[in-house]
């Protein structure tokens, strides 16, 4: 995380009349929100890496895979639209600290279940708090970080997910290697706690966004997005691109084991490569996007980003040195799409709806999260001999919807 000194203190948007009395700098907020998106993005990609070894304890098949993934997500998504009626009426301190605390009640729940049906309720109950997590999130930086320096510090709290991969998802595998597979959300519940901590003690009231709301039915919040056409396409947007991630995501690590030759613990080079360089490429892309524009950015990094979805989901057994190149590199362009997309999703709504759309946007996310990865777990098929079949049907499913969002892309308009 850069610029820590920032000499501009939060909140950095002049429109905001209500300035909180403790002062905080803007690159301290953004680490802080760094550390936040991720915990709760740990506990969700967790489950992905740890696919080979529930599906061998719990004797599940792909399918019933795919659903646990898919819980986390269903209940983020009917959490994010119940969210969406209410969210923008509070503190965003209060209602992160709240959230963050049902999160990390929910990562313990998964740490001390002891069977498939108890870890999916877990998962259910992470989910339900998690997923407006990161909505609030990226309200928060629409709030506090004018539009030219969006990108930018977009990129950096989105590189907490390749923080994610380097370390956490390593270090979660090999605990669960050594130990069980209960041992990384034993961790995960720690490291969230005192990520809790720091955030009570210098988190700021945040309630800039309240200054000029004026009251009105939550429902004709719900009313107000749905007839804005901008919104609309942005809601698509995230549709699409999700479809484009999440169809193939979660099963990289059975297929690589299953049909490629890795070993469950050598999976965790794959992160840990995908993450260093995502952990740069995201804040490059960023700041690429606030110089040469997020369109244009996004239209040349999700052509980019076909080329390894094309080659991952036909992988076959090959030196490990290429299958990490090919693995690399469709995380590069996996994370440096999403940054100027979630740019310009943030800047198409203007400040006394963002946390609303946020969420709502939140939701969409989610369900489409879910309904990927379970539309992946119907359609990939395990053969008698362990291997996983039509990975290469999820890949031309996943370019295609990566295609569609180069034309969505070009009706977002910003407008803040």
């Amino acid at each position: 995380m850069s610029s820590l000194n920032n000499s501009r203190p939060f909140p950095s948007n002049e429109e905001d009349a209500i300035v909180p009395k403790k002062i905080i700098r803007e690159g301290w907020l953004l680490l802080i929100l760094a550390a936040i998106q991720f915990t709760h993005i740990m506990d969700f990609v967790i489950m992905m890496p740890l696919g080979p070894q529930l599906m061998r304890i719990f004797s599940i098949s792909p399918k019933e895979f795919g659903f646990l993934v898919s819980a986390y997500t269903f209940s983020a998504a009917i959490s994010g639209f119940i969210s969406t009626l209410f969210i923008d009426k509070f503190d965003r301190r209060n209602a992160l600290m709240s959230l963050y605390l049902g999160f990390i009640l929910g990562t313990f729940c998964c740490a001390i279940a002891p069977n498939y049906e108890l870890l999916l309720v877990a998962r259910v109950v992470a989910g339900a708090f998690g997923g407006v997590i990161g909505a609030l999130v990226f309200a928060i930086i629409g709030d506090a970080i004018p539009e030219h320096r969006r990108g930018s510090a977009t990129g950096k709290v989105m590189s907490a997910f390749s923080v994610a991969s380097i370390a956490g998802i390593p270090v979660g595998l090999y605990l669960a290697s050594q130990l069980n597979w209960h041992a990384p959300f034993f961790l995960l519940t720690g490291l969230s706690f005192l990520v809790l901590i720091v955030a009570f003690l210098v988190l700021p009231p945040m309630k800039g966004h309240l200054t000029n709301a004026v009251k009105s039915n939550p429902l004709a919040v719900v009313g107000e997005i749905l007839r804005n056409k901008n919104l609309l396409w942005a809601l698509t947007l995230m549709v699409m691109l999700t479809l484009a991630g999440f169809t193939v995501v979660p099963f990289i690590s059975p297929y690589l084991v299953s049909n490629v030759g890795f070993a469950e613990a050598e999976l965790a080079y794959m992160y840990m490569f995908g993450g260093l360089a995502t952990v740069v490429t995201s804040q490059i892309t960023g700041r690429l996007a606030d110089k040469y524009g997020k369109q244009r950015v996004f239209i040349y990094t999700a052509i980019f980003s076909i080329i390894p979805i094309l080659l991952l989901t036909n992988l076959k057994p090959a030196p490990h040195f290429l299958i990490l190149l090919v693995t690399t590199t469709f995380f590069i362009g996996f994370g440096a799409r999403f940054v100027p997309a979630v740019t310009l999703i943030t800047s198409s709504v203007t400040p006394k709806l963002r946390g609303s759309f946020m969420s709502f946007n939140s939701s969409i996310q989610q369900l489409a999260s879910g309904s990927a990865a379970f539309l992946s777990g119907l359609i990939i098929q395990k053969t008698a001999n362990g291997t996983l079949v039509h990975f290469n049907t999820i890949g031309i499913i996943a370019s295609v919807a990566t295609l569609l969002c180069i034309y969505i892309i070009r009706q977002l308009k910003v407008v803040s």
